[in-house]
């Protein structure tokens, strides 16, 4: 079995909204998530959660603070397990542009936090928990 792969996940909270991609390729195909990927060796955390967001969205931010990280698991459709991340849930501060797909999104777009928890958006495990505790961590500074 390969090691684990470390990943930054953006978490940018403004107006009251969150910042989400709708995944183009498997882990949560189609399914709504932060915007974020792979940590190149020898790349700070910033500069990846910078870079991935950029690349994601076109949104620029400034990556604040590490505030959570989550275990997640690609299985195959016999829960062989094939690749584990360990996404770093940084905190970002929204400085410019208005989201646009790009890289492997295949939509992304400001969400409002009360619609995180309705049945209609299908979303990865532990996003509408990891935006609510970025806004109240937004909130607070």
């Amino acid at each position: 079995m390969t090691s684990p792969i470390a990943a930054t996940i953006a978490a940018v909270i403004r107006d009251g909204h969150v910042l989400l991609v709708r995944r183009a390729n498997p882990p949560d195909e189609n399914c709504w998530a932060f915007p974020g990927g792979k940590i190149n060796a020898g790349e700070p955390l910033e500069a990846a959660t910078a870079r991935e967001l950029l690349e994601e969205t076109g949104v620029v931010a400034e990556p604040l603070h590490v505030f959570d990280a989550v275990d997640v698991f690609d299985r195959d459709d016999t829960g062989a397990l094939r690749r584990h991340f360990i996404l770093i849930a940084m905190l970002c501060r929204w400085q410019s542009g208005e989201p646009v797909a790009g890289d492997d999104a295949r939509d992304a777009r400001w969400i409002a936090l009360p619609d995180l928890e309705g049945h209609e958006l299908a979303s990865s495990f532990g996003v509408a928990r990891l935006a609510r505790k970025a806004a109240a961590l937004m909130a607070g500074s």
